[in-house]
């Protein structure tokens, strides 16, 4: 039996974005799952409708897909391994998205797109409308990070060596907060997924998949 890897989308990007890692995992023995979600704006509903694919998987998130880890978390399903790359931080660090929300109020999806994910994205990565990204937006304003109902141990926070201070200083808010680990990725900022930056991860996690292999005979 195969140890089940789910990689989570954030805002305005489709699950094709996970291409590079999900075949890296793939080749790594892991079964690869990118679940596309209601994108309802609403917390629980999106929840709702992970936990059964993120329980006792290895779980991956960016941006708003690394902060439904975090409540994933919270909300007390256990992830063999949870790797959240520069989520959102609520009040920890006030204002973090003012700049996607700006950029979403002049130039709807692809001034948010451009602004969030860097120059690598474009419009072709989504199929979410202006009025999706509205409420996703919305209901990631909203999130305030609360501590995990079960042990940290398993989750890691990384942040981009090229993200810009803002961010590095919310992942260092979130660790001290939550107690988590975090790792800095080198060669990529936000998009971490875009520029495949997760394998010195994926390459740590090998262990991992022979024990599960082995259990399971």
């Amino acid at each position: 039996m195969q140890l089940r890897a789910v990689l989570l989308c954030g805002v305005a990007v489709d699950p094709p974005v996970w291409e590079q890692t999900s075949t890296l995992l793939s080749e790594r023995g892991f079964h690869v799952v990118i679940p596309q979600r209601p994108r309802s704006g609403n917390l629980a509903t999106e929840v709702d409708f992970l936990a059964p694919l993120c329980d006792g998987a290895v779980v991956f998130g960016v941006s708003g897909g690394a902060t439904l880890g975090l409540e994933l978390a919270a909300r007390g399903v256990t992830m063999t391994a949870a790797v959240l790359h520069e989520p959102a931080a609520g009040s920890l660090m006030p204002g973090l998205l003012d700049p996607v929300v700006a950029a979403f109020d002049e130039d709807g999806v692809p001034g948010f797109g451009h602004e969030l994910y860097g120059p690598g994205w474009d419009p072709s990565m989504t199929t979410s409308s202006g009025e999706t990204v509205a409420r996703e937006l919305a209901m990631f304003r909203r999130f305030e990070p609360r501590p995990f109902t079960n042990s940290s141990s398993s989750v890691t926070l990384t942040v981009g060596a090229n993200s810009p201070r803002a961010r590095h200083e919310s992942v260092h808010a979130l660790a001290v907060a939550l107690d988590l680990e975090v790792r800095v990725l080198p060669d990529t900022s936000h998009a971490a997924h875009l520029d495949n930056a997760f394998s010195p991860l994926i390459e740590g996690l090998q262990p991992m998949v022979h024990v599960h292999s082995a259990g399971s005979r």
